[in-house]
């Protein structure tokens, strides 16, 4: 029992992190309908970004969210302005627009700093909480609650908020939201930026955790694309408990059934909801198609 607990409860850790990765990647592809390959390299700037304010700066790493959060964002919108709006008509060439992305803020970093994996794990990360027999890393629970929190934001500002209703009607019809008088390109730049610098904050938050190198992202990007798909399309409570599933059944599998085949049994949890619940377990009934009728 004591240790079903254990992995139960590294799993819910682990869901954390694949959570706050989802979640800026669910708004983008809920609201814009475009698949962000380069969603993972924005999380590995962010992780980036707090290496350096912590090493150069003398920085607190989760503090420096306050700046590289903002930042990545900003890029985020730029990318929508320059590179995806332009391609408004073209949703494949969008998709390997981002692609190209992805290639490109790898090899920036690759350059930059000659593929040498840089970690402020042994100064930030050595922590643990200690519960009875259980022992729980400082930084994933941290993690955790930031995630848990920022899903809570997220869904009052979405829902309380006029620019979150404006993203919420976006995301039912564009057409309609359009004729209401809601300016779509705008909300799709609020969004892709929102989406980003939720992006860099995960990314500043995984710091004290993974070491980082500028292919750091291709580890989160998969996962969060089958957490996105199994939580639901555009569902921010969808992307959290569709991360918490992803990390307890990645937890469980591993440890019971095989380390090698983690990743391979929540894949096939996730084709199956793909071929009964396209939707997702938490999204709209008919949700996923609303961006090929809306094309059409």
């Amino acid at each position: 029992m004591d240790q079903i607990l254990h992995v139960l409860v590294f799993g819910i850790l682990l869901g954390g992190i694949y959570g706050l990765v989802s979640i800026g990647l669910n708004l983008i592809f809920g609201v814009v309908r475009i698949v962000n390959f380069a969603q993972g390299e924005l999380v590995m700037l962010g992780m980036y970004g707090s290496y350096y304010a912590y090493t150069y700066l003398g920085l607190n790493p989760y503090l420096a969210a306050l700046i590289v959060a903002p930042l990545v964002g900003l890029l985020g919108m730029a990318i929508q302005r320059l590179v995806i709006q332009p391609l408004h008509n073209e949703p494949n060439m969008q998709i390997f627009a981002t692609f190209g992305l992805l290639m490109m803020f790898q090899n920036i970093m690759l350059a930059a700093t000659r593929g040498e994996a840089a970690s402020i794990g042994g100064q930030v990360g050595a922590s643990v909480l200690t519960v009875g027999d259980l022992k729980i890393s400082m930084v994933r629970l941290l993690t955790f609650v930031a995630t848990t929190l920022i899903t809570i934001g997220l869904h009052f500002f979405l829902s309380r908020s006029m620019t979150g209703k404006s993203i919420r009607a976006v995301t039912q019809d564009k057409r309609a939201a359009r004729v209401m008088g809601i300016n779509v390109e705008r909300t799709f730049l609020l969004t892709f930026g929102l989406g980003a610098g939720l992006a860099g904050l995960a990314g500043v938050m995984l710091t004290p955790i993974y070491s980082i190198t500028p292919t750091v992202g291709s580890n989160f990007i998969l996962a969060a694309f089958a957490v996105v798909v199994l939580g639901g399309l555009g569902s921010v409570w969808g992307a959290y408990f569709g991360g918490l599933i992803v990390g307890i059944v990645e937890a469980f599998a591993g440890y019971y059934i095989d380390p090698a085949l983690k990743s391979a049994i929540w894949f096939i949890i996730f084709l199956i909801v793909l071929i009964l619940r396209p939707s997702g377990l938490f999204g709209q009934v008919g949700a996923e198609e609303v961006g090929f009728r809306e094309q059409q």
